[in-house]
C-alpha cells in the first residue's frame, strides 16, 4: 500500500448514529479528531458525509424513516443544518475551517456544473479548509425514492469526489471491518479479504447486498465506488467506522481493512 497525501474519507449514517437513529456524538468528535490531526501532519482531507436524513428524522421526533418524499426532504434539509453545525463545532475546536457542498447527481453529470464544482473544491483545498460534501437530498428526488438509489448512501458519490479532487485514497467508513469472503453477521468465522487487485465477477458475487438499517449502503455500492477508484488510480479502502484511528495507518501506507488497490489494479 502506498503512503497517503491527499485522502478523501466517506463516514456511513451508521458510524455518525447510535442504533435508535440519534447522532453518536463520540463517534463523530473522535472521527473529526482523527482528521484535523491528520491534517497537521500535512495531509489533504475531503470528508463525504451521509446522515442528514437519519439525524432530520430524529429532530423533528419523526417516529421513523419517512415513506414520502417531501417528508424525507424535509427531514434531510433540517438534519444537514444539524450535522453542518455539529461538523463546524467540532473541527473548529481543532482550529480547522469547514466548508459545506452538497450535490445532486446533475452537478456531477453536466459539464459547465461539474467544472465550477471543481474549482469550488480545489479552492477551499488549496486555503486549508476541509470540503464537507453530502448528497443533495432536501431537492433531489430520484436519489433517495429508493434504497438503491444512484449515490448508495454515498459510496458512489465518495468515489466521484476523490477523483474530482485527485485523492490518492478514498476510505470508506462502514459498519464492518472489510470485505469478507462470506457475510460475518451471518457467519462469525468469515475470512476477510485483505486486498483486491482485480475487481471481477468472481469478487462481485460476494457482495452482501443493503446495509444497515439507517443508511443504504451495502457492500455492492462500495463494490461501484471501487470501480470508479480503480478505473481513475485511486486506492480505496474499507474499514470499520468505529475504529477511526485506522485512518492514521491509511495515511502511512499500513494494511487496514480491505484495500482495493487502484494505482496499479484493475476492472474487468
Amino acid at each position: 500500500m502506498n503512503i497517503t497525501k491527499r485522502i478523501a474519507v466517506k463516514v456511513g449514517t451508521s458510524t455518525l448514529t447510535h442504533e435508535g437513529g440519534a447522532l453518536n456524538f463520540r463517534s463523530m468528535e473522535h472521527l473529526v479528531r482523527v482528521l484535523s490531526d491528520l491534517k497537521n501532519m500535512g495531509h489533504d482531507v475531503i470528508l463525504v458525509s451521509s446522515g442528514a436524513i437519519a439525524v432530520g428524522v430524529q429532530k423533528l421526533r419523526l417516529p421513523g424513516r419517512p415513506v414520502e418524499l417531501p417528508l424525507k426532504q424535509a427531514a434531510a434539509a433540517v438534519g444537514q443544518c444539524e450535522l453542518m453545525h455539529l461538523y463546524d463545532k467540532f473541527f473548529g475546536e481543532y482550529n480547522v475551517i469547514v466548508g459545506q457542498i452538497l450535490l445532486t447527481r446533475e452537478d456531477v453529470e453536466r459539464p459547465a456544473i461539474k467544472e465550477s464544482l471543481l474549482n469550488t473544491l480545489h479552492a477551499i483545498l488549496d486555503l486549508g479548509a476541509v470540503p464537507v460534501i453530502n448528497e443533495n437530498d432536501s431537492v433531489s428526488h430520484e436519489e433517495i425514492e429508493s434504497r438503491d438509489n444512484i449515490f448508495g448512501d454515498n459510496d458512489t458519490l465518495s468515489a466521484i469526489v476523490a477523483d474530482m479532487c485527485d485523492a490518492d485514497t478514498l476510505v470508506l467508513l462502514s459498519d464492518i471491518d472489510g470485505m469478507f469472503e462470506e457475510d460475518p453477521r451471518e457467519n462469525p468465522n468469515a475470512r476477510l479479504i485483505p486486498e483486491i487487485r482485480v475487481l471481477d465477477d468472481t469478487i462481485r458475487a460476494k457482495a452482501m447486498g443493503a446495509g444497515s438499517s439507517r443508511g443504504v449502503g451495502g457492500m455492492i455500492t462500495k463494490l461501484q465506488a471501487a470501480e470508479i477508484c480503480m478505473a481513475a488510480g485511486i486506492d480505496m479502502i474499507i474499514t470499520n467506522g468505529a475504529k477511526p484511528d485506522a485512518l492514521y495507518d491509511v495515511a502511512a501506507g499500513i494494511p487496514v481493512g480491505t484495500l482495493f488497490v487502484g494505482r496499479d489494479g484493475c476492472v474487468e
